[in-house]
């Protein structure tokens, strides 16, 4: 297990908003610039607590870094569009802020601010979803 990002995501687990809280823990991306096609996405982190209010054990929760399908994208590359995509939707599936789905084998995982994040070409991105919590 990393302990380099056990704050982070400790600090995400226990957020009601998840996206507000892996934009804060990240934080500036200013001096960050994302090459070709690829999309930095920060990773989802599941709730520590279940809805029945059972807390999993820490480990439990800190192998969504390494285990997570779904993240959100906080920063893409000049060409993150498909060829296949007309010009009104070049790019929509990489939006700043939405949620994606993605195979675990098809990233670069990462911290960045010692928060975790994968780096995902933009055509492995495999689903846009509203809510991270359907995806498991």
């Amino acid at each position: 297990m990393s302990i380099a990002s056990a704050s982070k995501i400790e600090f995400i687990s226990q957020a009601k908003d998840k996206k507000k809280a892996i934009i804060e823990a990240v934080g500036s991306l200013s001096g960050v610039d994302v090459f070709s096609d690829l999309v930095l996405v920060g990773t989802y982190i599941e709730d520590e607590m279940t809805t029945g209010g059972i807390y999993k054990p820490k480990e439990v929760v800190q192998e969504s870094e390494f285990q997570g399908k779904v993240g959100l994208v906080l920063k893409s590359g000049p060409l993150a569009f498909g060829d296949w995509e007309e010009d009104a939707d070049r790019g929509k599936n990489a939006k700043v802020h939405t949620w994606v789905v993605f195979a675990i084998k098809d990233t670069w995982p990462l911290q960045v601010n010692k928060t975790a994040c994968r780096v995902v070409p933009y055509e492995k991105l495999r689903m846009r979803v509203d809510d991270p919590v359907m995806v498991f």
